[in-house]
């Protein structure tokens, strides 16, 4: 059984900063890309970061400059680090780890670990 299991979520304070980490289990960790997703209460999920197995990245528009997504292929393990953080920024952030075969398309999530941010 594939395992994503993300952590480094909590309460943090605006302006403040996070790191949260998902490791996996069981995949060819290297050949996937490995995106963090987000969701609020009432709002659909939204992708926040994504990086491929080349190490490439991409970014929401409202975490640009703010977030980075790094991978770690030796740990199996993804990160994302979160600065600056503000009120909305607060939801559930999923890890996802995705790849493409000759035949089918493989996706994977993790269970989600909680961001708020608040004062």
């Amino acid at each position: 059984q594939v395992l994503v299991v993300e952590s480094g979520g909590g309460l943090v304070q605006p302006g403040g900063s996070l790191r949260l980490s998902c490791t996996t289990s069981r995949i060819t960790f290297k050949i996937y890309a490995m995106n963090w997703y987000r969701q609020a209460p009432g709002l659909q999920r939204e992708l926040v970061a994504g990086i491929t197995n080349e190490g490439n990245t991409n970014y929401a528009d409202s975490v640009k400059g703010r977030f980075t997504i790094s991978r770690d292929n030796a740990k199996n393990t993804v990160y994302l680090e979160m600065n600056s953080l503000k009120p909305e920024d607060s939801a559930v952030y999923f890890c996802n780890a995705n790849a493409v075969g000759a035949v089918n398309q493989y996706n994977y999530w993790g269970q989600g670990t909680q961001v708020t941010v608040s004062s």
